[in-house]
């Protein structure tokens, strides 16, 4: 058996400095010393696919991550795994837990994914081994991951039984939440008639003083972006419907010098709504979260989402974002957006948008992974 803080230690010298995840009764060992150091920033995530997406905003940032879980949880992660990490080359080590390992004594629910875990790994592409309860073997493994980082630049698993590592049974540390008193406010503007896509993003562009990094979610968004004003500080994630706003959440927590802008859609926020009580219980005030909301999935065919019969501002505000502002038309959403800069975030700016596209909107040229790295290269520091 392992101790967890011998673990951690180690993981501090290999220089990972962000953690995220999920918790599992295996993990709690773990999980609890990794809470309760100082050193690693921990943000508890909603979902597994989360934490993913909030560690490749912390990759973006220079940061090594762990990403925590129940290997239940891989069936979330499968997704991002897939349409973010491999692309972009977003890199995390995998803490994940074996339950229903064959042979283990497990509840029922666990069995049929316990049977598949390895297997499922492979064909997500990612190495793994079974977690070293040995120092020296310990070493050895993370060496071994640092290289694989090097190399591919893709996540690393490594799968942790029952009674493998040893510690605290409770974290002692609290969440590190922003405090929430006095500072949730929603002001909503009076109806208008709606502006386009192209002309909402044009306000936001317009906002801009040049140091902004400007996350596109999945879709038209990111296209219009690319067509309309391409530059190096932009990110276009053209998978993972629903993680822009948390590998913006993720970027912005590592790096509070850096103003970050997510460009996101009605259908990528009802996806994953769970990012939006993340961001409203970490609240880095660096983030503008602009929703622009065509009631539609734009880019598959004009589809109706749900988001006309949910109110996504006022979920915001209940969820903690410091302000809250709504508008459709031309001129009420470049007010709205020139107060939203001008204030302390997290910030969400929900503008009600027409349906439809520009024709035969332009892709980026350039991959994933080479967009992820000329972002880099602007923000380092």
């Amino acid at each position: 058996m392992l101790s967890a803080r011998l673990f951690v230690n180690q993981l501090l010298k290999h220089n990972y400095t962000a953690a995220s995840g999920v918790p599992c009764s295996i993990l709690t060992p773990l999980i609890n010393s990794v809470i309760d150091d100082d050193r690693l920033a921990y943000v508890g995530a909603s979902s597994e696919g989360e934490a993913i997406a909030l560690n490749a905003g912390a990759h973006l940032a220079g940061v090594k991550t762990v990403t925590l879980c129940q290997n239940s949880g891989l069936g979330n992660m499968v997704n991002p795994i897939t349409s973010i990490n491999h692309p972009f080359r977003f890199p995390t080590l995998l803490i994940v837990t074996w339950r229903g390992e064959p042979g283990s004594d497990d509840a029922p629910q666990h069995e049929f994914m316990g049977k598949i875990t390895p297997a499922l790994l492979d064909k997500l592409g990612i190495p793994w081994r079974n977690f070293p309860i040995e120092e020296q073997e310990l070493q050895a493994v993370l060496l071994e991951v640092d290289e694989w980082f090097k190399k591919k630049s893709l996540p690393f698993a490594l799968l942790l039984s029952r009674d493998q590592i040893s510690g605290a049974d409770k974290p002692k540390k609290a969440p590190a939440f922003n405090d929430r008193e006095g500072s949730v406010e929603l002001l909503k503007k009076k109806a208008a008639e709606k502006t386009t896509r192209t002309e909402a993003i044009k306000l936001v562009l317009e906002q801009l003083t040049g140091d902004e990094v400007l996350i596109g979610s999945t879709g038209k968004i990111g296209r219009e972006l690319y067509a309309l004003n391409d530059r190096p500080r932009n990110l276009y994630v053209v998978g993972g419907l629903g993680t822009a706003s948390a590998i913006g959440c993720g970027l912005s927590l590592q790096r509070s010098d850096l103003p970050v802008v997510v460009l996101d859609g009605d259908a990528s926020v009802l996806m994953k709504m769970g990012n939006l009580a993340t961001i409203g219980a970490y609240r880095p005030e660096n983030l503008v979260h602009v929703l622009l909301d065509n009631e539609v999935h734009d880019s598959t065919g004009g589809q109706f989402t749900v988001s006309s019969r949910v109110d996504l501002a006022a979920v915001a505000q209940a969820c903690g974002y410091r302000r809250v502002f709504c508008a459709a038309g031309q001129a009420e959403s470049a007010e709205v957006l020139r107060e939203a800069y001008d204030v302390k975030g997290p910030v969400l700016v929900h503008l009600k948008i027409k349906p439809g596209s520009p024709p035969a909107l332009p892709r980026p040229p350039f991959s994933p992974a080479e967009n992820k790295q000329r972002l880099i290269e602007a923000i380092s520091v």
